[in-house]
């Protein structure tokens, strides 16, 4: 059986981003500030508080997951529990948060918001609807 190389993609995609988040926790609050996390998580970063790094790990492990989904999907792993269920809904989340992302700043004068720079919510959409098309592209294929 050929290796489905769109889940192979979408899963190191994965990887990178909980690689990324890990690498904030140590390269501390202007890593936070420069990934777009804000100035409350970077000034808790620098305050020394666990909020920061709690909160990126579990980012990082549900990365991680998603990666690990990926590869099984793509055979390279066993199958996971609930593989095309689970593949599904990463692919939703990713291409959702995409797309709000790209909407939510034009629409809304939220704080949650507007925290963050034009910037951050264009790039990081931008960034969330690519990986998203990968698995969706992926899974599609995995459902043929």
């Amino acid at each position: 059986m050929q290796k489905n190389k769109l889940l192979i993609i979408a899963a190191c995609l994965s990887f990178f981003a909980a690689l990324l988040h890990i690498a904030c926790i140590f390269g501390g609050p202007d890593w936070y500030r420069f990934f777009g996390a804000g100035e409350n998580m970077a000034q808790m970063a620098a305050n020394g508080d666990s909020y920061p790094t709690i909160a990126t790990l579990v980012i990082s492990s549900v990365l991680i997951v998603w990666g690990l989904y990926g590869l099984s999907g793509a055979g390279l792993l066993f199958k996971l529990p609930f593989l095309k269920t689970c593949l599904v809904l990463i692919t939703a989340v990713y291409l959702l948060r995409g797309l709000a992302g790209l909407i939510l700043p034009f629409i809304t004068d939220h704080p949650a918001i507007h925290h963050n720079s034009i910037t951050f919510w264009m790039v990081s959409s931008v960034v969330c609807c690519i990986y998203g098309i990968f698995y969706l592209l992926g899974t599609k294929r995995l459902f043929r």
